[in-house]
């Protein structure tokens, strides 16, 4: 069953298209990760998903009901953080967890308090003297607390050093996988990404350059580095590359194909070479080679 089924989606901002019959689906019990430059529609779907923003076309559910029209009961299973921010900093973080329990019915403290513990901050400590890494992870705690089965995070790393990042994404995906919980998550730091994510989709404008399994994307999206054995020789790769980089004799390419099937191709094509090499890639890496350095 799908937590959220986004259908033919289509936005403008002014005559700027955002996208157009957009769709993608996020299954229960799964962490998706959505990623994409700048300006492809990250937040344009996290806004439209939590109701904030009505699309010119198409439709989004979150557990069959349209965002724009969610019931009461489907908006206590949602969580979500924006950017890490927490309100009320004048509070310390025992008062700021007693205030937020008393809107929701659900409340769950331990996980805020699990989290709190990692941080090593006593009851007493106020908001206000905290890091913003501190900060952002109370931020989440409380999300956590509220117990929802969908909890969207935007830009949840904005802010965070390496130490703090690594907290979060260890500790969010041991309290999804063991509670069973949905999350649809956005960063700019793609790394964390590869380690949280269950299933990735990217984003370019105007379109999804792909959504599966992360473990089925690393090992079927490739690079090959070759070096002409002709610098000067016409190559054609436009049959099996997705992107091809090439200064002089070096080319740089990305494909979905095998190491067998490039290598066919490229005998095919007449293509001769003095080294061939497939490099493996992290997940920052296959990113910038299915959607361009630039």
């Amino acid at each position: 069953m799908y937590a959220i089924e986004c259908k033919n989606l289509t936005h403008y901002y002014g005559k700027k298209m955002v996208y157009e019959n957009l769709s993608f689906n996020v299954e229960e019990g799964k962490i998706l990760g959505l990623l994409g430059k700048n300006g492809t529609g990250k937040s344009t779907t996290i806004n439209i998903l939590n109701g904030f923003l009505q699309p010119c076309a198409g439709e989004c559910l979150i557990y069959g009901e349209n965002t724009q029209l969610l019931t009461p009961e489907t908006k206590r299973r949602i969580g979500f953080l924006i950017e890490g921010h927490v309100q009320y900093t004048f509070m310390n973080i025992h008062q700021i967890e007693k205030f937020y329990s008393g809107f929701y019915e659900g409340w769950n403290s331990a996980p805020y308090w699990e989290l709190m513990s990692k941080l090593k901050v006593t009851p007493k400590q106020k908001i206000s003297s905290m890091s913003c890494g501190q900060r952002s992870q109370v931020a989440l705690g409380l999300i956590l607390a509220q117990n929802p089965d969908l909890l969207i995070l935007d830009d949840f790393s904005m802010g965070l050093d390496p130490g703090y990042r690594r907290l979060f994404i260890d500790y969010m995906r041991e309290y999804a996988k063991a509670e069973h919980k949905t999350v649809f998550v956005t960063s700019h730091i793609i790394q964390d990404m590869e380690r949280l994510i269950d299933d990735v989709m990217i984003m370019d404008y105007n379109k999804i350059l792909a959504q599966q399994p992360i473990g089925q994307f690393m090992n079927t999206f490739r690079q090959f580095n070759i070096s002409l054995a002709d610098h000067n020789a016409a190559v054609d790769l436009d049959g099996i590359a997705v992107n091809i980089e090439r200064v002089k004799d070096k080319i740089e390419f990305y494909t979905y194909s095998t190491e067998e099937d490039v290598k066919g191709y490229l005998k095919m094509k007449g293509i001769g070479y003095n080294s061939f090499e497939e490099v493996k890639m992290s997940l920052e890496d296959a990113f910038i080679g299915l959607t361009r350095k630039y």
